[in-house]
């Protein structure tokens, strides 16, 4: 495996590696996003055992003992497998999340205290970048989830939203709700929720420009057509569920 890295927004840039193995043959992607300035942040750390992939690439776009914040969307291996590994080499970074994921998980796990962020608080990361920290409990799973939003790109870190497979151009112009809603009938990876497209449309209000997908390629285009599409399937899909799961059980 190889990690490569594209700048997807002035100053944001995706590490994507590409693991052919997972849902063969088109495979599946991991990736993180590095924000730069004077206080530089990771979005996804990736598994533990990726970490040498990934610390290869931020080294080289910094220092990776330069690295200030750690965030991601909720905690599971692929999101923050290898966080304490960032903070062994990064002495000055600091995991970064909700209140949910703070006292479920990373005040345990995390080696070093994490900041505690509120839903809209944000983090000036310097040279104008300023992240906003979003709650986006059960969307699309764990109580815990998240988002963040760079405001002065207009980048929204989707993390598990828009999940689909294959290695594609690092960002697209393309449709991307289609093979979202194809890697949903695949793995049923979302906790259907009444809330989950109010949660979406949500999203959709900020306006972004740029989607950063953990598991696919950013998008560049009508981004707030995309999440209001989105929210439109999961509607769907909470609406017909009790319909479909009575079908199975008489099945």
């Amino acid at each position: 495996m190889q990690t490569k890295v594209d700048e997807i927004a002035q100053g944001i840039f995706r590490l994507s590696t590409h693991v052919p193995e997972i849902a063969p043959p088109a495979g599946f992607t991991f990736n993180q996003f590095l924000i730069l300035g004077d206080e530089p942040l990771l979005f996804h750390t990736g598994p533990r055992r990726m970490f040498p992939l990934v610390r290869e690439a931020v080294g080289g776009l910094i220092a990776p003992e330069q690295l200030r914040w750690i965030t991601f969307g909720h905690y599971e291996a692929d999101e923050c497998g290898a966080m304490n590994d960032w903070l062994a080499i990064a002495p000055q970074a600091q995991v970064a999340h909700g209140q949910t994921a703070c006292d479920v998980s990373l005040n345990d796990m995390a080696d070093r205290t994490p900041r505690v962020l509120k839903d809209g608080e944000t983090i000036d990361l310097g040279k104008g970048r300023r992240v906003r920290y979003l709650d986006t409990p059960h969307v699309p799973h764990g109580w815990e989830a998240g988002l963040l939003y760079e405001e002065g790109t207009g980048t929204l870190l989707c993390g598990d939203l828009f999940t689909q497979l294959g290695d594609d151009r690092a960002l697209t112009h393309s449709d991307i709700v289609g093979p979202a809603i194809m890697a949903e009938d695949m793995f049923h990876y979302s906790s259907l929720n009444p809330g989950m497209g109010r949660t979406i449309r949500g999203l959709a209000g900020l306006n972004p420009r740029t989607l950063a997908l953990m598991h696919g390629p950013s998008f560049a285009g009508d981004c707030r057509a995309a999440l209001e599409a989105l929210a439109d399937s999961y509607d769907r899909r909470v609406r017909d569920y009790p319909h479909a799961a009575a079908q199975a059980a008489i099945a």
